[in-house]
């Protein structure tokens, strides 16, 4: 009878030593992955910001440079197409954030091309509105590049947890994923051609 219930007692300790690590692992899976979702919402949060201005921007270079139309209606259709791409963070895998990626890429492009449209009205370039709003925007690039790298930062502490042995088992189970990152943008690694003619 003894036997028996030592046999009993260490089968419950077992069985509670497994039901805590279990636990434990889970819940911490939880929390990162809730870490990483957190962060995303803040880098579209500084996305939105900069999506916000873009309306204030053009109406105020438009009042200057009329004619540049075209580089204005740019800008506006890169804004509609950025802000369109929604990425849920429960989907957040490398194609998605690709996909967002390469619609907020279009939009700085086409804010790169205002901002040389620009240099050709001083008169513009001293409105203190316009000042005010580039360096909104100015700041607002700052921002960006500063949740991009703690989203980063976010999935790389997900990711690690979620592959280490044997966290990988529990995270197959359970079915937490791989989350994607922040990549630098296709042709980055080169340096920009600067000419003095």
């Amino acid at each position: 009878m003894k036997k028996t219930w030592i046999i009993l007692a260490v089968i419950a300790v077992v069985i509670f030593i497994m039901y805590s690590s279990v636990k434990g692992t889970y819940n911490t899976m939880v929390s990162r992955d809730e870490a990483v979702d957190a962060s995303w919402a803040q880098v579209e949060n500084v996305y939105q910001r900069r999506a916000d201005l873009i309306p204030n921007l053009v109406n105020t270079v438009k009042g200057y440079a009329s004619h540049e139309q075209e580089t204005l209606e740019g800008v506006i259709e890169a804004r509609s197409k950025a802000t369109s791409v929604n990425v849920n963070p429960e989907n957040l895998n490398e194609e998605s954030l690709q996909q967002f990626q390469q619609a907020q890429a279009g939009l700085s492009s086409a804010l790169s091309r205002l901002m040389v449209v620009v240099e050709r009205y001083p008169d513009l370039k001293a409105n203190q509105s316009f000042l005010d709003l580039q360096a909104q925007l100015e700041g607002t690039e700052n921002r960006i590049t500063v949740e991009r790298r703690k989203f980063n930062e976010s999935a790389q502490s997900f990711n690690t947890y979620i592959r280490t042995f044997p966290k990988n088992i529990y995270a197959n189970l359970f079915g937490f994923e791989k989350k994607a990152y922040f990549e630098a943008e296709q042709g980055a690694e080169r340096a920009p051609e600067v000419s003095f003619d």
